[in-house]
């Protein structure tokens, strides 16, 4: 199969193999994962004072109304 591409390729123009060339690296770059980075957790306990004055489910809810409107 590369055989065949390849000598597809030597029948283009230089022009056209620049476009073939720029579409590998794009279909690469696309498929390529990017780093992982580790998780910032710097807003950990960033609502601690609102602990006894709201649950969770009170909390869902009142996230489900702002959707809404």
């Amino acid at each position: 199969m590369f055989e065949d591409l390849k000598a597809m390729i030597e029948k283009l123009q230089p022009e056209e193999e620049e476009q073939i060339r720029q579409k590998v690296e794009s279909i690469l770059k696309k498929h390529q994962r990017s780093p992982r980075r580790k998780l910032k957790l710097d807003w950990a306990g960033g609502l601690e004072e609102f602990r006894d004055k709201f649950t969770a489910l009170s909390l869902q809810k009142k996230s489900l109304e702002w959707r809404i409107d």
